[in-house]
């Protein structure tokens, strides 16, 4: 038997970097942290003209390995935005907030109140660990 313990759904928006201005609003998408990427429809990439740009290979959970392409896009969800690469999602393919996009919107998830709170300050090395 699977949980769904901490597995919930949010709604956003996608922007092409390039062409800033018009959104797609995509809904009830699924928020998975185990999923580095996050994957749109393909259709709703295209329409708003995000470039394909790298052809990457996916393992699924059951093992099989398949292609889809990735391209630039803004991410805008929970009143945060950030650029990431997206998968164009075929038919058939889950609609996935991945672990990347919620590091970029510095988001991090509540599996208990099943939403995305903010993650407070980022780390960053000052200049001097460097020397």
């Amino acid at each position: 038997m699977t949980s769904d313990i901490g597995s919930f759904r949010i709604d956003l928006e996608v922007e092409n970097v390039a062409r800033p201005g018009a959104r797609e609003w995509v809904s009830s998408a699924l928020v998975n942290t185990g999923a580095a990427l996050s994957c749109f429809p393909g259709d709703l990439l295209d329409q708003l003209a995000v470039p394909p740009l790298r052809l990457r290979r996916f393992r699924q959970a059951n093992g099989s390995v398949l292609e889809r392409w990735t391209g630039p896009a803004f991410v805008h969800a929970a009143g945060v935005s950030t650029t990431d690469e997206v998968v164009f999602g075929e038919l058939g393919d889950l609609i996935l907030v991945g672990s990347r996009t919620l590091e970029g919107l510095n988001l991090r998830v509540d599996p208990v109140a099943k939403t995305l709170t903010d993650a407070g300050p980022m780390p960053l090395a000052p200049a001097h660990f460097l020397q």
